[in-house]
């Protein structure tokens, strides 16, 4: 019975729920007394552990300008607005809601563009394929830490006279050709949310090397106010709190380690899972380092014997939580689907949003969990017939 898996009756792999992701801070006694000093000195924002991150930051990623914010929404928001953005917008469907979000809230009008199903970002030649004259920018997205194809969108921007801003939320941590990606394009928003490798709780920086836009973010997080009241634009609040910045200062110092680590569980998933059929992976690019803020895998139901869903509930069973990025993708969400393109045109979004499944990664992963988790996937394959007619049994039932 102990051999089956979860779902046909055996024993759970895991007692306790392992979660698809985990933040990995410093121990709160470490940075308690400038907690301390903060609450005394009561300037919880706009103050100089604020600008102490920024500095790290840039230096970090070799940029001009590094600026903090509430989140990485805010970020994107104001990052359109500062590269004054008109009409349309080329971006991909198979991202985070907020990538697409921040664009309609900006007055934009978003056109989605298909992936490269190797390498799950924006395909360059999709997106040249969409532009017109309404064009004026290109938002790509380095999907799971994975470096997007910077350099031919960029060269695709200076062909077409357009703007290339980059969704870096899961990209602290990866490096495109050997260098941190963050400089490049006219900016690159990350996020600072729990699951990222640097974390504030809640928070983002916009990075750029353009002192123009560098000056309008930073005016427009705290309202458009240049201290005067005398608001020079329509801004947000959009200040990431004193507190949060200590968080996300100690949170840097870890980085390096966090991705090292994560590169070595992806390395063991690769390696275990690989050996089983209709299973296929995000294709990293060997000149570059994927943070693996994501962990993924594509399943082939055809090779594999289920599929990604019936996949899904016998990981479940065995106490795992997985999540499927993204389904459905951005063209197929309610808010959304006024922008949604003829059907068919997204052939590859579409094909891996059904695809799809994120396994648990985290920083400081030990490997015999992911040891573990593996052997759930190799059992889950070797009962695949019986998984899928109980499977059937329960949808007729």
């Amino acid at each position: 019975m102990s051999n089956k898996p979860a779902i046909l009756g055996g024993l759970p792999l895991f007692e306790n729920k392992i979660p698809v992701a985990k933040p990995h801070i410093a121990v709160p006694t470490e940075f308690a007394n400038e907690v301390a000093s903060v609450l005394r000195t009561g300037i919880l924002t706009n103050g100089p552990h604020t600008d102490a991150l920024e500095t790290r930051v840039a230096k970090h990623l070799g940029v001009k300008h590094a600026v903090a914010v509430s989140s990485a929404t805010a970020g994107l928001m104001l990052t359109y607005r500062a590269l004054d953005l008109s009409g349309d917008v080329i971006v991909p469907s198979f991202t985070f809601m907020a990538t697409v979000g921040a664009l309609v809230w900006c007055g934009l009008r978003p056109v989605f563009a298909d992936i490269d199903p190797r390498t799950i970002n924006l395909d360059p030649r999709t997106a040249e394929a969409a532009i017109t004259p309404k064009t004026t920018a290109i938002v790509a997205v380095h999907n799971s830490g994975n470096p997007a194809d910077i350099d031919e969108l960029i060269s695709l921007g200076e062909r077409y006279g357009l703007r290339v801003i980059f969704d870096a939320a899961h990209a602290f941590g990866s490096l495109y050709q050997d260098s941190p990606v963050g400089g490049q394009g006219d900016a690159q928003v990350f996020s600072l949310s729990p699951t990222k490798l640097v974390t504030a709780g809640e928070g983002g920086i916009v990075a750029t090397n353009d002192d123009c836009v560098a000056k309008k973010v930073r005016l427009g997080r705290n309202y458009g106010n240049r201290g005067d009241y005398d608001c020079e634009t329509a801004g947000l609040n959009a200040r990431l709190p004193e507190v949060s910045a200590l968080i996300a200062a100690q949170s840097l110092g870890l980085l390096e380690a966090a991705a090292e680590r994560r590169n070595q569980i992806a390395s063991l998933y690769r390696e275990r899972l690989g050996k089983l059929p209709g299973i296929g992976f995000q294709n990293v690019d060997e000149r570059n380092r994927s943070s693996y803020k994501d962990f993924s895998i594509n399943i082939d139901a055809d090779g594999f014997g289920l599929t990604r869903n019936e996949l899904a509930v016998a990981l479940e069973a065995e106490n795992i939580e997985i999540r499927t990025y993204f389904d459905p993708p951005v063209h197929r969400q309610k808010a959304y689907e006024c922008y949604a393109p003829q059907p068919g045109t997204l052939p590859n979004t579409d094909r891996m949003s059904a695809m799809i499944l994120n396994l648990p990664i985290w920083s400081q992963m030990e490997e015999t969990i992911a040891a573990r988790i593996c052997l759930a996937i190799e059992k889950a394959h070797l009962f695949a017939d019986a998984i899928r007619a109980r499977s059937r049994q329960a949808t007729f039932a």
